[in-house]
């Protein structure tokens, strides 16, 4: 590797969004945020460290109580979780990073010990996940049916989204992703395999988008289309995940988003995440045909088929995630060809203490 790669160049994604290199830190659930869910300086120090990535897309975020379904993750849908949130930005800017903030909401893949009064989790269609259960405050537990949400909710949800953006913006993020991939509530509309509805939000691959499309226009009630991403992951079985007509409802949502001037469209299109096995899995060449705006290829890539993807036109970004737990210098690491760090164990990747978290080193080379 040399100071010549693609992947070491700026990248100007709109206006609004210049990055100093083409390396994305991915989304990574850490469970650092504690029973509070407000973001702390445990969390700043974690995110500076890491600051010299082209671009930082935060760990994801709840938009509401009702969008928990992790120990310890963060909120930004109090004030409280808004400032701790300001005081991480802040702190990354002044290291010279970009950060955006993941929206999120769980869905089905939640439980009721997450809710007050043990309500259930809601999802699009009362259908369970099969898996082997969900860590929840009290131990692991069997994973629950879920509530289907009533036509008349929905709208508060698409509007929790887009309270969460206007926090996210006055917290000083210069942008949001919306997280629409992985088996979370906007994926569980998006796929046959979750959606069952009989009305305006299923059935079609256009209805089953509407929830989405919603969402993405109200985020633009409160910030430039070019400040907002969306991430979808068409080849993923994360929580139980995969339908028959992937690939037409995954075409479809991304040629209607293409009509938005977005950021970006970030898709794992990896298959180290898991994959369906309901056909050919979907590339990122396939996006470049109806999306015009920036891609973000992620799941698995190594720097060298990095470079390779941006090389060949494929991606503009590329975002890494596992690697980003034991290397908070990877960008120094690619451009000077350090070894990198070994994967941390997954023990402590979801973990609420400090260690594994900020406590590994920079490379220092021998002199």
């Amino acid at each position: 590797m040399s100071q010549d790669l693609q992947l070491l160049t700026p990248f100007t994604l709109n206006p609004f969004l210049h990055t100093r290199n083409r390396i994305v830190m991915a989304p990574l659930t850490r469970a650092r945020a504690g029973l509070s869910r407000i973001p702390n300086d445990l969390m700043r120090e974690y995110y500076c460290q890491r600051a010299t990535a082209g671009m930082i897309i935060s760990e994801a975020t709840v938009v509401s109580r009702q969008g928990i379904g992790w120990v310890d993750s963060p909120g930004i849908y109090s004030d409280e979780q808004l400032e701790g949130w300001r005081q991480i930005v802040n702190a990354v800017h002044a290291a010279g990073g970009l950060m955006l903030l993941q929206l999120w909401h769980c869905g089905r893949a939640s439980h009721s010990h997450f809710h007050e009064q043990g309500q259930l989790p809601v999802a699009p269609s009362a259908i369970a996940i099969r898996g082997d259960g969900i860590q929840t405050p009290t131990g692991r537990e069997s994973h629950e049916t879920p509530r289907a949400l009533h036509t008349d909710e929905i709208p508060k949800v698409v509007d929790d989204y887009r309270q969460a953006a206007k926090r996210a913006l006055q917290a000083g993020f210069d942008g949001i992703e919306i997280h629409a991939a992985n088996g979370y509530l906007i994926d569980q509309f998006l796929q046959s395999k979750t959606n069952q509805r009989t009305d305006q939000y299923g059935g079609s691959l256009e209805n089953r988008y509407r929830f989405l499309d919603e969402i993405v226009r109200a985020i633009l009630l409160e910030m430039p289309a070019g400040r907002v991403g969306v991430r979808l992951s068409p080849n993923g079985n994360f929580n139980d995940m995969g339908s028959p007509d992937f690939r037409e409802q995954f075409t479809w949502t991304a040629e209607q988003l293409n009509g938005y001037g977005l950021a970006y469209l970030h898709v794992v299109d990896g298959l180290g995440f898991g994959f369906h096995q309901l056909g050919e899995p979907m590339r990122l060449s396939e996006f470049r045909k109806v999306f015009q705006g920036p891609l973000i290829g992620n799941c698995g890539y190594t720097p060298d088929s990095a470079e390779t993807a941006i090389r060949e036109g494929h991606a503009d970004l590329i975002a890494f995630g596992r690697p980003y737990i034991s290397n908070p210098d990877l960008v120094d690491r690619i451009a000077n060809d350090w070894p990198l760090a070994a994967q941390a164990p997954m023990d402590v990747w979801y973990v609420p203490r400090s260690d594994g978290y900020t406590d590994f080193p920079a490379f220092r080379p021998h002199t």
